[in-house]
């Protein structure tokens, strides 16, 4: 066994590397992460304080054209700088992948094709001595021939057990071959292995599907019995027995049982499909119904994880290692789910079993997985590095998984409350979040009811503004997030005032502030001079000094009209200030201010920001107006950034967590005019666009004057989607709400305490 009994659990790391091949297409992760040309990668692995790293040199990349003719040059050089990284590699050959073109799963002589590639890595790097050969060979023969995702795109039960015999026998050959060379080599066989559960008429399915989840882990193993239902199905769907029989006689057991696990990977099966949208709806020839997420379908809730790992060691009784913990989510429920995961590893362990490690998987993240890599859309999961930066930014599950190597610990207020698995919100759209009568407020405080922090004292976020736009947004993105808040107005903290600050800041002992509170009429800020350097300078300046005596990260916001339009690209965030209004000096001067008071700050620039819960944005307004068949105009000449609410909310706070600090710019990318975002979104509304008017910015009756290029880029990161993917999620979160609203109240009722 490759540790001893009692050894502390260690931290894995593992990068996505997935080379699919959609008809004649291959989409290969390591490209598109840019992973093939960044040589600094590896050394931000070891930062983490990772010494055992999934690593691909994967046959699809090394020997495209043959099996003879491999170029070496890139794979020599990340190999030897594992070495001086003291950093030991699982070497995968194949993931998710069929083959170079000149083979697939359905090429019977696959496996001895793969044993040739396999031999010729051994002989190159003799000292490795783990391998994953091929990764999840039953998800990926479910994927390529029973569901019709990727090559060779079966539908049937015998591409599907054809595929999935060419892996397990791909595996067993290759590892024959390495072993020739590499005696003491052991296999990392991985595989995902979620629970099936079921409504009672569907129960047999679940029976089938919980025996069939094991398939790859027994042929391997030798355990598939003559009698058994799955050597009957693998019979029946046109496997020669002599083939099942030779895998059984000769069998080529894992050294390191490898499961990977994801939020969705249990499943419920549902013959309800009336409570489901139609598309959803599939069968088994004798029933229809549904294969849903199980954390969101379930009634009985989330599957345990350690009960699986209880499960597998009771089963082959071979060393477990969790091979693959990602979460495409927000950096708290990344945080949660590998804490989540962890927890399960320590507790699997107590009750017994062997359990090695935990791989942080999609260290550097992810694309397209939201279309299981069947398209190439640029839709990215960042990981414990965000890759949407000149170089890879380290994220705060970066810090946290620093802390989990170095110490074995789990620390992060992000961990003051459960996963949105093991909350109610599991069950519910973000939609649903809105309230049953939209003219009421947000509850001010929020504290989960199961914190892990509640013995102590939880520590909340603490949002001014509670009565404007932004303020409310960040109430609803953190109950939706799960992380505690306490939402102030200026009557219970005035930011300008030194000793209510203080007060506040002692009675709720906040771990971070957001500052969404301001002075926000641009107009009148001409004649409200006082007032508006009040709120949007002095106020945040005192919050700043407050909180950087006590150490507690701010979050505050500026605004694009802190330029003056002169450029002709988008502003970054080193271009320097020039307002031309009061409301823009007083934001340049926060940004001084802040910054002197408080070097540590996070200052984000944002713009022309809409979304779905006030009513007086411009997008808003400009609905209200046509569909009431009236005239809307809008103020042209003028090119801005527009910027979704959730968003830049959801951006915002990812950042607060990550550590960030400085100037950062937040605006949905992409740049147009009033009348133009006014149009798009009477078009979505299929509304009539000519009715939309514009008025030359030099009429405008505002007196405030404004620059005529206000488009916000960034250099540090563009972290939104384009303002038309968001204007189309605009539509569809306001029909959700219209739709949903009602069971909302209820719903926050039940999982918050006041």
């Amino acid at each position: 066994m490759l540790e001893k009994d009692g050894s502390p659990l260690e931290l894995w790391g593992g990068i996505e590397c997935t080379v699919n091949r959609v008809g004649e297409c291959f989409h290969s992760q390591l490209a598109r992460s840019g992973h093939l040309e960044r040589e600094g990668d590896l050394d931000r692995v070891a930062s983490l304080g990772i010494r055992t790293l999934r690593y691909p040199l994967l046959w699809e990349v090394l020997a495209p054209e043959a099996s003879s003719r491999i170029d070496w040059t890139w794979a020599d050089a990340r190999m030897e700088r594992l070495r001086e990284l003291g950093i030991r590699p699982i070497i995968g050959l194949v993931h998710h992948g069929s083959g170079p073109r000149y083979t697939s799963l359905v090429d019977e002589a696959f496996p001895e094709k793969l044993a040739v590639y396999a031999r010729a890595v051994a002989e190159r790097y003799p000292w490795v001595t783990l391998w994953t050969p091929v990764n999840e060979p039953l998800t990926t023969a479910r994927f390529s021939g029973l569901y019709g995702h990727w090559y060779p795109h079966g539908r049937d039960p015998h591409t599907f057990c054809r595929a999935l015999i060419s892996q397990v026998q791909g595996t067993a050959l290759a590892m024959r071959a390495i072993r020739e060379v590499i005696p003491e080599a052991q296999l990392v066989q991985t595989e995902d292995l979620g629970e099936i559960t079921a409504t009672p008429r569907l129960q047999y399915q679940a029976d089938f599907e919980n025996e069939r989840r094991w398939l790859a882990f027994d042929l391997l193993t030798g355990r598939l019995a003559r009698a058994s239902m799955m050597w009957e199905f693998l019979r029946a769907a046109g496997i020669r027995e002599s083939e099942i029989e030779r895998l059984v006689e000769e069998p080529c057991p894992p050294g390191i049982v490898g499961i990977n696990h994801y939020v969705t990977s249990s499943r419920y099966l549902d013959d309800k499909v009336h409570m489901y949208p139609p598309w959803l709806s599939g069968g088994n020839g004798r029933d229809e119904y549904v294969d849903s997420d199980a954390v969101r379908s379930r009634p009985e809730g989330f599957w345990e994880p350690a009960d699986l790992l209880r499960k597998a060691w009771e089963r082959y009784r071979l060393p477990i290692a969790i091979t693959e913990v990602h979460l495409g989510c927000s950096r708290d429920e990344q945080i949660r789910w590998f804490a989540e995961m962890w927890k399960a590893a320590l507790g699997a362990r107590q009750s017994g079993a062997e359990v090695l490690a935990v791989t942080a998987w999609s260290l550097f993240g992810a694309y397209d997985w939201n279309s299981l890599v069947t398209q190439a859309n640029g839709f990215y999961e960042p990981g414990a590095f965000d890759l949407r930066a000149p170089a890879p930014r380290p994220t705060g599950l970066a810090k946290f998984l620093r802390e989990v190597a170095t110490t074995g610990a789990l620390r992060s207020p992000s961990l003051q409350s459960a996963g949105w698995w093991r909350r109610r919100v599991r069950r519910l759209s973000s939609a649903q979040l809105e309230e049953e009568d939209p003219r009421k407020r947000l509850r001010t405080i929020y504290t989960p009811r199961k914190s892990a922090a509640n013995a102590g004292g939880t520590r909340p976020i603490l949002i001014t503004g509670a009565t404007g736009t932004l303020g409310q947004a960040f109430a609803r993105i953190c109950y939706l997030r799960g992380l505690p808040f306490r939402l102030l107005s200026r009557s219970e903290m005035d930011i300008a005032d030194t000793d209510a600050v203080r007060s506040a800041l002692c009675a709720f002992n906040p771990w971070a502030v957001v500052n969404a509170a301001g002075y926000v009429r641009v107009d009148d800020a001409e004649e409200n001079r006082y007032v508006c350097v009040r709120e949007n300078s002095l106020g945040p300046a005192t919050l700043a000094r407050i909180c950087s005596e006590r150490d507690i990260p701010l979050l505050t916001f500026s605004s694009d009209l802190v330029f003056d339009g002169a450029k002709t690209a988008a502003y970054v965030e080193s271009d320097p200030t020039a307002p031309l209004n009061v409301y823009g000096h007083s934001k340049a001067a926060a940004e001084r201010l802040v910054t002197a008071a408080h070097p540590g700050a996070l200052l984000v620039r944002t713009s022309a920001f809409f979304g779905p819960w006030d009513e007086w944005n411009f997008v808003k307004q400009a609905l209200r107006a046509l569909r009431a068949s009236r005239v809307f105009k809008a103020v042209d000449g003028i090119r801005i950034s527009p910027t979704y609410v959730p968003d830049l909310v959801h951006a915002s706070l990812d950042l607060l967590i990550d550590g960030e600090r400085g100037t950062w710019h937040l605006a949905n990318t992409g740049e147009t005019t009033w009348p133009e975002l006014a149009r798009r979104a009477a078009r979505i509304a299929e509304l009539d666009e000519q009715l939309v008017q514009a008025v030359p910015h030099d009429r405008s009756p505002g007196a405030a004057a404004r620059p005529q290029y206000g488009v916000l880029g960034s250099e540090r990161g563009h972290l939104l989607p384009c303002w038309e993917d968001a204007l189309h999620r605009y539509f569809f979160e306001i029909r959700q709400m219209a739709e949903e609203s009602p069971r909302t109240e209820a719903a926050m009722r039940a999982d918050c305490t006041a």
